[in-house]
């Protein structure tokens, strides 16, 4: 008798049922329409690890081949849209959770970070201008991937950790270093035709078509660690790469609207004035500028500051009213 060809799901998941192909939940040993996201990543993570026992020697692409399967299923449950699409597709009536929990929500609910942590993280937040996700991080109250899966979770997206899933090779290529530093991403794999771009920021519609069109292919991100989206950067799209791209004209700038690194406050669009606000404006100005005036002309006056004669403190105050109202103009154009 010969011996028996190798099931991988049968001998290295356990699965016996012998229909194929299996659906996600029957490949991540879960109950069919499981809704808890953090008891699928703790079947993935799980599932994974055991793979990866097999991932040298003689079945070293059996086991890639599952890895990447595996994967495909995690980030497709986690994603709450394609979760709700799939399950549709496997003939789930009713509409699952309604509703997403915040990040806070969620960190409280694990007992990740203490209410006292949570308003030390709310006023750094304030003070220093980030998200408090990267507050919670930066001031050590919470492990930076604890946060981004809580964060993850909130925004409805799945999570991947660029240690369990490794980026393919052949995929490096095909996003400019310019891209990859000025959205924080790293391609990772294809998964239905799309793009998996591993990021600490979600993409707008209007940055996911601006990236379809220059990538040739729709994209999708899964939600990861700065920490380790900075480090396979820093390894693959160095920033004198990204310089030579726009030096040879293959780069180019990111579009309005994009997504600053994870830890910096986005930069606010400049907005367009209305007549309305610009008269408003300069009535404030000619306001402060009267003040000015008033203010100087009194000191001069009250002083005796009058050796270049009577139109001495007049002028005076007129320049300081004059530069008062410049001032307060310019600052307001420039917040405007």
């Amino acid at each position: 008798m010969g011996e028996q060809t190798l099931d991988v799901y049968r001998d290295w998941l356990g699965i016996k049922d012998t229909n194929r192909p299996l659906n996600y939940y029957q490949l991540l040993r879960l109950k069919m329409f499981e809704d808890d996201v953090a008891k699928i990543r703790k079947h993935y993570r799980k599932l994974n690890a055991h793979v990866r026992k097999f991932a040298t020697g003689q079945y070293w692409e059996e086991s890639q081949k599952l890895l990447n399967e595996l994967a495909r299923a995690m980030l497709c449950l986690t994603d709450q849209k394609r979760k709700a699409e799939y399950d549709a597709s496997l003939g789930r009536t009713d509409s699952g959770p309604s509703g997403r929990r915040t990040l806070e929500q969620i960190l409280v609910s694990q007992g990740a970070v203490t209410p006292e942590g949570l308003q030390k993280a709310r006023n750094y937040s304030m003070v220093v201008g980030v998200d408090i996700r990267d507050a919670l991080w930066q001031q050590k109250l919470v492990p930076q991937d604890v946060v981004m899966q809580a964060y993850a979770e909130s925004e409805g997206l799945p999570y991947i950790d660029l240690k369990e899933i490794e980026p393919d090779e052949n995929l490096i290529d095909r996003v400019p270093a310019v891209i990859a530093r000025q959205y924080s991403c790293v391609p990772v794999m294809i998964d239905e035709d799309a793009l998996i771009l591993a990021s600490p920021n979600p993409l707008t519609p209007e940055i996911e078509e601006e990236l379809r069109l220059r990538l040739g292919i729709p994209v999708r991100v899964a939600i990861c660690t700065p920490a380790a989206v900075n480090e396979l950067i820093n390894k693959h799209y160095p920033k004198e790469k990204a310089q030579a791209e726009l030096a040879s004209g293959k780069g180019t700038a990111a579009p309005a609207g994009a997504s600053a690194p994870a830890g910096q406050k986005k930069p606010q669009a400049k907005k367009t004035l209305t007549p309305e606000q610009r008269r408003e404006q300069l009535k404030l100005a000619a306001a402060v500028g009267m003040i000015a005036f008033g203010g100087v002309s009194a000191y001069l006056s009250m002083f005796h500051f009058d050796r270049f004669g009577g139109l001495g403190s007049v002028g005076m105050g007129l320049l300081a009213g004059a530069v008062a109202a410049a001032v307060v103009w310019m600052v307001m154009r420039f917040r405007g």
